[in-house]
């Protein structure tokens, strides 16, 4: 029971993460009317890099595993990296990030993901941690090949997207090896 509940829950999220990028315009509407615009592809990117730099501090300040803490630092390493990288091409872009529905939807369940994880210690925050860094970035990476990819009408974000797409797989096989010795 309580493995159907999660997997539920799973679903729920990364439905919830595709459906607000698709139904997204470029008011952040969530009209469907248009597809998403380059501003709001870069506050996508920037919010969900973000999320998980926050995530991942919360678990370098409370985990114990080193498991679990070798794999927050790459996630907060890589994801800082990511959004740095993504600013200064919006910056030489002139593009300014513009919310969306997606990134309220996404600050809104990463605040609740936050919450519960600073109420929970030891091998219930590790696996509430990793659990969720594995289900996230098989969202992220679904909304980055079906959404953000094709909507990016800038050929350099485009081409940016293309280019970390290899990364935050990387990081769902790891986070997946995490997760069976957890």
């Amino acid at each position: 029971m309580k493995t159907l509940l999660k997997q539920i829950g799973i679903l729920m999220f990364t439905f919830g993460f595709i459906g607000c990028a698709t139904a997204s315009g470029p008011a952040g509407t969530g009209t469907g009317e248009n597809k998403l615009t380059d501003a709001n592809i870069a506050a996508i990117v920037v919010g969900a890099n973000q999320i998980d730099i926050s995530a991942a501090k919360i678990a370098l300040q409370k985990s114990s595993n080193s498991r679990v803490r070798e794999f927050a630092q790459r996630m907060a390493t890589d994801h800082q990296s990511v959004l740095d990288s993504a600013v200064q091409l919006v910056t030489r872009l002139g593009v300014t990030p513009k919310n969306n529905d997606l990134v309220h939807a996404l600050s809104k369940q990463s605040a609740e993901h936050e919450t519960k994880l600073k109420t929970l210690s030891g091998r219930a925050f590790d696996k509430a941690y990793i659990d969720h860094e594995v289900v996230y970035h098989e969202a992220v990476i679904e909304v980055v090949k079906n959404q953000l990819i094709p909507g990016a009408q800038n050929q350099e974000l485009k081409d940016t997207l293309i280019s970390v797409l290899p990364a935050f797989e990387a990081h769902l096989a790891h986070s997946k090896m995490v997760q069976a010795k957890v």
